[in-house]
């Protein structure tokens, strides 16, 4: 049990490490929160579910992980980018101003759950994995971290162990997230939940940014 205890607390290391910096996946997920919390458990999950299948692919292949993807790192960034520029416009412009039905269903006292349409959970997972798994920088993170602890991670245990701490670490920090969004949600006024849209939607064009063009 003991030596199962090390990797496993490194595997909870290694997924905070790549959970817990705020980047764009944090923005939607916490904007996903606002407007419906159901969805927005279920994309915790699917963001959850890409960081364990990682690194459970750079467990078991690191070395070839990295090898493969690191040529074509430069045009999956762009990919990832030009994803995360068109949901931001999309977000931004399903803030403007409502039309005069929508102001009168509001001064009726019927608030709407936040700007957009809310998918059903199993959609909702499915766009969060689509979505995290386009940023090649975890693979390459996972990658880095597994072939570093070269054959202590090969055994069959002790690399699941690692799996699992990844796993768990990183789904109790996004349900975490869902938790604070959620309570945001119900905390602030309709105009204010308007902003809070835009602001994040105008973050999250920012990190496309950074993606395709990475700062040194």
């Amino acid at each position: 049990m003991n030596e199962l205890l090390a990797p496993a607390l490194s595997g909870a290391a290694a997924g905070l490490g790549v959970a817990m910096p705020m980047g764009a996946m944090s923005v939607l997920l916490l904007q996903e929160a606002i407007r419906e919390r159901r969805a927005a458990v279920a994309a915790a999950a699917g963001v959850a579910a890409v960081d364990l299948g990682y690194a459970a692919l750079a467990t078991a292949l690191g070395p070839w992980v990295a090898a493969h993807v690191t040529p074509a790192e430069a045009w999956i960034r762009l990919a990832a980018a030009a994803i995360l520029l068109t949901i931001a416009t999309r977000g931004l412009l399903s803030t403007r101003p409502a039309a005069p039905p929508a102001n009168a269903a509001v001064a009726s006292g019927t608030p709407a759950a936040g700007p957009g349409p809310v998918a059903g959970p199993g959609r909702t997972f499915a766009r969060y994995v689509g979505l995290t798994a386009v940023n090649p920088t975890t693979a390459l993170y996972f990658a880095a971290l597994t072939t570093a602890q070269g054959a202590a991670l090969r055994a069959g245990a002790a690399g699941a162990a690692f799996v699992t701490g990844v796993a768990l670490a990183s789904l109790l920090w996004q349900q975490a997230l869902v938790a604070l969004g959620a309570l945001a949600g119900s905390r602030i006024s309709p105009a204010a939940r308007t902003w809070t849209f835009r602001l994040g939607y105008g973050l999250v064009a920012a990190y496309a940014l950074k993606i395709a063009l990475p700062l040194p």
